[in-house]
């Protein structure tokens, strides 16, 4: 077996990877299973959560990569919509789902719409009393809550089948919707930021993101829009809370192609994060981003297609050889933790200089 870096190690090559500094390994994390997600199972129980995420890291005891024990503390991608007012619909399959408030029929109660109480809102309360109940049971440093990004969570307030629409019909409407929900956004950070005693992360994801990063947001509408749409409505109100906290990684599932070049304008932009199997164009990412930012490159055994067998070593070679060494970090997974620690010592010598 390789003899794994210690955790300082990690950090170190970690934070100077994000700033695009030579490294000894591209860094590098294996999860094992599938997605976790706030299913009723957990996202109603703190004690099942707990259990999941201490088994999750015992799986992990023999894989050689670059994440270590933490505390995931999962409430779902919705919760601000929630908090706002839509209604919550735990389930057994998914996170909570958000039911809309506004449609074009009644898209002028934007403004009626009020900025959420960060401490109060009851919402908000589930999730520091889940915050609260894990950190009296363990020690483990915890990541944030997942964070959705100003036009995630616009468009689970509005009707998301037809929001794209607005904001060419509705653009004033949804940039007063998009001004509040920024506000709200900012405010749940900072309350997270508060109460998290021990942060392992500045993002929900496995990887240890220092706190020089500002915060990683999941931006996932963002690849359904054009450059021009992203650029008036994801640029402007990603770059408000990048000015909050210092930077911002950015995350987007989907298709990224048209949209990756112009992420890059965002202000205080540290890092992308791209489900990179579900973008067929890598090279409009390379040329947009490749040794220019952080580029966090996600391909987990369960983002490729079902039914087609993937080499996920290969894979990786394949993305190392198209996007080069510089500011590269993989994130990959296996179904089982035998799986994983295998693939480790695989990546280990494909990704170590």
């Amino acid at each position: 077996m390789i003899a794994k870096p210690d955790i300082e190690t990690k950090k170190a090559r970690i934070k100077a990877n994000a700033r695009l500094e030579a490294v000894d390994e591209v860094p590098f994390v294996v999860e094992v299973g599938p997605v976790h997600l706030a299913t009723r199972e957990f996202f109603e129980n703190d004690h099942n959560e707990l259990d999941w995420n201490l088994k999750f890291h015992k799986d992990r005891e023999n894989i050689y990569d670059y994440a270590f024990p933490n505390v995931k503390p999962n409430t779902g991608i919705n919760i601000v919509a929630a908090a706002f007012g839509c209604e919550y619909r735990v389930n057994d399959e998914a996170d909570p789902w958000a039911a809309c408030l506004i449609r074009e029929e009644n898209a002028g109660d934007v403004h009626k719409l009020a900025v959420p109480d960060p401490v109060n809102n009851p919402y908000f309360k589930r999730a520091w009393e889940r915050l609260d109940y894990l950190q009296a049971h363990t020690d483990l440093p915890f990541r944030v809550l997942n964070v959705p990004s100003p036009l995630v969570t616009a468009s689970l307030i509005w009707d998301y089948t037809s929001f794209i629409e607005a904001l060419l019909v509705f653009p004033d409407e949804v940039h007063v919707l998009m001004e509040k929900v920024t506000q709200a956004t900012i405010l749940f950070i900072k309350e997270q930021f508060k109460r998290i005693k021990n942060r392992y992360s500045v993002g929900h994801e496995i990887w240890g993101l220092p706190g020089e990063m500002g915060v990683r947001v999941s931006d996932d509408t963002g690849a359904l829009l054009s450059p021009d749409l992203y650029r008036e409505f994801g640029v402007k109100y990603n770059g408000m809370i990048a000015k909050e906290f210092g930077g911002i990684v950015v995350h987007s599932c989907g298709d990224v192609a048209n949209v990756a070049a112009v992420m890059m304008e965002i202000p205080g932009l540290k890092g992308l994060d791209f489900t990179i199997p579900q973008t067929e164009n890598w090279a409009a990412i390379r040329d947009a981003a490749a040794g220019k930012t952080a580029l966090f490159l996600r391909h987990c055994y369960w983002d490729h297609p079902k039914g087609s067998p993937v080499d996920l070593a290969e894979y990786t070679q394949k993305i190392l050889d198209f996007f080069g060494r510089k500011g590269l970090f993989i994130q990959t997974s296996t179904p089982t933790a035998e799986e994983s620690a295998a693939l480790g010592e695989k990546l280990h010598k494909i990704l170590a200089v």
